[in-house]
């Protein structure tokens, strides 16, 4: 796994490299702030951002970022205690910051709704307007071994793909409805240029097929959910294009390579040394600091930017793996995707009105 993700990083980097050099075709996007013109409105003074995974490590590091970029930073993570440490960390460097928290678990759908209902009340509460600006979709864990989700799926792909995938349909309206620019950006990883041949079938999709074999393949997992998130970033940029507001909302990838974080906590030791080892040897490991950078250029690329893979740095994009661009492929993980999402709105109806009946 440590060689092979090398292998994979060091390929991106050398294409970026021959892309920077010899392609006429090499696209760097240099950052709008939210406060430039063409993002004044009267109903939205201070544009709202929400980042999932925003307790540690990248998602942090984007909320500190954004918050002195003038966005009202939306923190959402799976623990209230690291929250407030994160909102604590943001404050002690940026004093001016605006910052709000919510606990959510993304592995459960029950708790995205009730996220929802939650946004919408403090965005009410604060005489807000019922937008948000950008949403960036950073939650991911890589897990070692089998562990399922209240709904039955495989608890990494559930939040590394399914969770965010959930999350931008039921936030979508809100994206929507935005009077200016809104955007959608995807973290995804390197790590997809391992996935060869896949499929998105439903067995496949909620990771089922995968905790079939006898040793729990955690790599491949990991490879295939960012593989995902990658088809879903494309497929959703694909069908923003067809509606009436496509102009107001975009969707892009973002990628920001080998960076040191807690991500590996699960992985034996002498695996995740090793990686850092040879990452570091190839000047590859970054900080949180610098490796935020990718993420924080496709959120504030300018509005028309939409359906690129964000890859290096400096606004530089790249072309992502050829298997992440098969339309028919991405078609049917959309197809899968929104069939998981219209199974789980049924269950919650059916669990309020048997609540409802109970009480009554």
């Amino acid at each position: 796994m440590a060689l092979l993700w090398t292998i994979s990083l060091i390929f991106s980097y050398l294409k970026l490299f021959y892309q920077s050099f010899f392609s006429p075709k090499s696209k760097c996007y240099p950052r709008c702030s939210p406060k430039h013109s063409i993002f004044a409105s009267a109903s939205v003074l201070k544009p709202v951002c929400i980042i999932t995974g925003a307790t540690s490590g990248l998602g942090a590091a984007a909320a500190y970022d954004l918050s002195m970029e003038g966005f009202y930073v939306v923190l959402v993570g799976r623990s209230s205690e690291l929250l407030l440490e994160a909102i604590s960390d943001v404050k002690s460097r940026n004093r001016d910051a605006c910052l709000k928290a919510f606990e959510v678990n993304l592995c459960s759908f029950k708790s995205i709704l009730k996220f929802k209902r939650s946004l919408l009340q403090w965005l009410c509460d604060s005489k807000m307007h019922s937008s948000i600006q950008l949403l960036i979709n950073n939650a991911g864990i890589l897990a070692t071994s089998c562990r399922f989700t209240s709904e039955g799926y495989d608890q990494m792909v559930a939040t590394n793909y399914i969770g965010a995938f959930c999350l931008t349909k039921v936030l979508l309206p809100l994206l929507e409805n935005s009077p200016v620019p809104s955007r959608v950006v995807n973290v995804t990883s390197f790590t997809h240029w391992s996935v060869c041949c896949t499929h998105a079938d439903r067995g496949t999709v909620s990771g089922k097929r995968f905790v079939k074999s006898k040793c729990y393949p955690y790599a491949h997992i990991y490879e295939y959910s960012k593989l995902c998130m990658l088809l879903f970033s494309y497929e959703l940029h694909r069908q923003v294009g067809q509606m009436e507001k496509s102009q107001h909302l975009s969707v892009i990838a973002a990628d920001p390579g080998a960076v040191k974080t807690n991500i590996m906590r699960e992985i034996p030791s002498s695996v995740s040394q090793m990686a850092f080892f040879l990452l570091k040897v190839c000047g590859l490991l970054q900080s949180c600091a610098t490796g935020v950078c990718s993420i924080v250029d496709a959120a504030l690329a300018s509005p028309e930017v939409s359906g690129v893979y964000f890859f290096g740095g400096k606004g530089r994009t790249l072309n992502s793996s050829p298997l992440s661009y098969d339309i028919e492929l991405a078609k049917s993980l959309w197809e899968t995707s929104c069939h998981l999402f219209q199974e789980l709105q049924l269950a919650s109806r059916l669990e309020t009105v048997v609540s409802d009946n109970q009480e009554n």
